[in-house]
């Protein structure tokens, strides 16, 4: 299994936005064969910071994942939402395997 970390700076102002694109991709994410573990928002401490994990079998079922969601029309409409509402300032992605009990 490898799990994506996707770490956000976010415009603060726009934490509404971004929370409903945050509600946008979950789904998407499900259907498009991964696992979403969610989203976490700020809530003490910085208030620019977010996060977002989710998980795939394997890199290569993360890569056709990739390959799937740039055709997706839903995915686009989420990316052009983010792009036009501008709640993103930036964003890392890392790619970690569990360890699990």
């Amino acid at each position: 299994m490898i799990t994506c970390y996707l770490r956000y700076v976010i415009d603060p102002y726009k934490l509404a936005e971004f929370e409903h694109y945050a509600r946008l991709w979950i789904p998407l994410v499900e259907r498009l064969g991964g696992r979403h573990h969610g989203y976490f928002l700020p809530h003490e401490g910085a208030n620019n910071i977010a996060l977002a994990l989710f998980s795939f079998p394997s890199l290569a079922d993360y890569e056709a994942y990739r390959t799937r969601m740039a055709q997706d029309a839903d995915c686009k409409a989420a990316f052009d939402y983010a792009e036009e509402t501008r709640c993103i300032l930036s964003y890392e992605r890392s790619f970690m395997r569990p360890l699990l009990g």
